[in-house]
């Protein structure tokens, strides 16, 4: 069965294969004889009450040097395709949320998307945690910086962010102590203007924050245990974090019990949960990563496991 494949992404000419999991995902649809198509940034729109988009042909390539062809673009209607994968980074703001209002469209002409465009408007990276308290540490959400603050008050060293970042960017741990802390919470909030979050510090994140995959709901059995560097606190791969796999503890999957089943039912077929000791700390739906570098050290094909879940749900509906 050929499918079409079309793919939202940021630009596919700045990124670095060896990490990027959605050119694993554009590779392994290659593999399996799919065409694929490159939906160009800014490309979705509404024309004639259906969801359109400027797209191109796309051919891949394991080439750090040459990775990707891309044919002339042309206006096209997304009901020609079989398959939308939406792997566009946060932040997740009004123009990301557009975009899954076309792709509702969409999917409603046929179309599968990937991730459900309304899982996607639903499960805030840093809230959805929040469906599942009893995997959580103590988190506030809150506009109001004194709220923050007596937060900050009640447990010590506190992690504090914004929303709707990702890679590591504006996170800041803080105490009741800093002398920074107002202006923390401060520039988080817009003076009281925009939600932040702030969560209890997990020091065991000296040995990792856990990156666990799910698959239609389902744990790959590793995680990516991304371990600080230096003086920086944070793990993330993009500020200089160090990927080691590990295999899932037993607490890791009745985490992935706990939340696997509920991402399912809101359409989310892939997913990152990001675990710090014992301690669920975010639930990643729009464009999680590590699985180049999971399948790097296991020999794994995560891809591959999406893709079977893909074609399985195309056949069902042929």
């Amino acid at each position: 069965m050929t499918c079409h494949v079309a793919v939202v992404m940021d630009p596919i000419g700045s990124i670095r294969i060896a990490k990027d999991t959605t050119f694993a995902m554009l590779l392994e649809a290659q593999r399996r004889g799919h065409r694929l198509h490159y939906v160009l940034p800014g490309g979705l729109g509404v024309a004639g009450g259906e969801a359109v988009a400027r797209i191109a042909p796309l051919s891949v390539r394991d080439d750090p040097a040459d990775w990707f062809t891309l044919g002339a673009a042309e206006l096209r209607p997304l009901r020609g395709m079989d398959v939308v994968l939406m792997r566009t980074d946060p932040p997740v703001d009004g123009e990301y949320l557009y975009d899954t209002h076309v792709l509702s469209l969409a999917q409603d002409a046929g179309v599968m998307v990937v991730n459900d465009p309304r899982g996607l408007r639903d499960l805030n990276e840093k809230l959805a945690t929040l469906l599942f308290p009893q995997c959580c540490p103590p988190m506030r959400v809150a506009r109001d910086p004194a709220e923050l603050r007596a937060f900050v008050a009640e447990h010590g060293q506190v992690v504090c962010k914004p929303l709707d970042g990702m890679g590591g960017r504006s996170i800041f741990r803080t105490s009741a102590d800093d002398p920074n802390l107002n202006v923390i919470l401060e520039t988080l909030t817009g003076n009281g203007r925009r939600q932040a979050v702030a969560q209890k510090y997990l020091p065991e994140i000296v040995q990792g924050d856990k990156r666990i995959l799910l698959v239609d709901g389902e744990p790959v059995p590793y995680c990516l245990a991304r371990i600080p560097q230096g003086t920086d606190f944070r793990g993330n791969l993009a500020v200089g974090g160090r990927g080691e796999g590990r295999p899932l503890t037993d607490r890791d999957r009745w985490i992935a019990a706990q939340v696997g089943p509920e991402l399912k039912a809101r359409g989310i077929v892939f997913a990152g949960l990001d675990v710090i000791g014992d301690w669920l700390t975010e639930v990643n739906v729009t464009s999680p990563t590590c699985a180049r570098e999971l399948d790097k050290q296991f020999g794994l094909n995560i891809a591959g496991q999406l893709f079977d879940v893909i074609e399985a749900r195309l056949g069902r509906r042929a």
